[in-house]
């Protein structure tokens, strides 16, 4: 049994990989969705990742159908108590923003669409500068203190804001937040190494990086030449016309035949592997491509491998 890994300084027990369910209502119908899931948590996996406003940005949608059919999914299963689910609020289209009755509002309308009671983790999704910390750690600290919220945490923000609202939440007694949810992988570093990362580092914080896989170039299917079928295939493929994305795919394709493995399961288990980071997100529309991301859980680099990885990805 992969070991599971505690998410911070909160009580929450998660798998070393978290399920991106961005695609669930967009590339992947329901049907799909709940085969995903499925494989997903009988591969060992309990850690499902969305946000109220997935998928808003697809013409006919109007944002929550991921948490719908997550929603669905858990009441057909009857397993809401083995999943750790993660959303977030501030992007809905009808609940824009971090103002502490529109946090409310929307944490509700999270609850109706996830058929649940509770929210084990509740990220802000993108800050909103206007609003003050005071404001919205208060709004989610009420969250918590009425059982709807478990923990709560932050993506999308800079240094400055997170050590702000920190400080408040320890200062005032107040719920704090236990993650962070920032753009990482290795060929984005600078999106979370320098400030955040030392922040996480000194109060606690576990790291769930987005975008872990850079919308699927880390998968290794990108190479010159090729034309790949996917909704995010123009993000992905030009990194093939840098010198570090180059240099990147060359060192994990060395690491990957070495280790008998898959170019996606390497790329991620550098990231599991960098300091406070607990478990990278990367999401799946077919039961096909699971595999190569769980295996993440029993892929141990090395400290030689790790360094090679790092070196070409400067």
């Amino acid at each position: 049994m992969t070991s599971l890994r505690t998410l911070g300084s909160s009580d929450l027990e998660v798998f070393p990989l978290a399920l991106g369910g961005n695609v669930f209502g967009w590339t992947a119908d329901e049907a799909a969705s709940f085969a995903v899931l499925d494989a997903y948590t009988a591969g060992g996996g309990n850690f499902v990742d969305t946000a109220d406003s997935y998928s808003a940005w697809v013409e006919g949608n109007s944002g929550g159908e991921s948490e719908t059919v997550i929603g669905r999914w858990l009441k057909a299963r009857g397993n809401r108590d083995d999943v750790v689910i993660a959303t977030k609020v501030s992007q809905h289209p009808d609940f824009p923003g971090l103002s502490a009755d529109n946090i409310k509002a929307a944490a509700d309308a999270s609850l109706r669409r996830l058929g649940t009671d509770h929210i084990d983790l509740y990220y802000t999704h993108f800050d909103k500068t206007e609003v003050p910390v005071e404001e919205i750690v208060g709004a989610l600290d009420e969250l918590v203190q009425a059982g709807k919220v478990r923990h709560i945490a932050a993506s999308n923000i800079s240094p400055e804001r997170l050590q702000e609202s920190l400080e408040f939440s320890d200062r005032e007694g107040l719920a704090r937040y236990v993650a962070l949810q920032p753009h990482y992988n290795l060929v984005s570093r600078d999106t979370y190494e320098g400030g955040l990362q030392d922040l996480a580092a000194r109060f606690g914080l576990a790291a769930v990086p987005y975008f872990a896989l850079a919308s699927g170039f880390l998968t290794g299917k990108y190479r010159p030449g090729t034309t790949v079928e996917s909704a995010r295939a123009g993000g992905a493929a030009k990194h093939l016309d840098t010198a570090r994305g180059r240099s990147v795919l060359a060192a994990l394709d060395e690491i990957a035949r070495a280790r008998d493995a898959q170019v996606a399961t390497v790329a991620l288990a550098w990231l599991a592997a960098q300091p406070t980071v607990a478990a990278p997100i990367a999401s799946a529309r077919t039961v096909e491509q699971l595999p190569a991301l769980l295996a993440v859980a029993d892929l141990e680099l090395t400290e030689a491998e790790v360094t090679r990885l790092t070196q070409a990805s400067v």
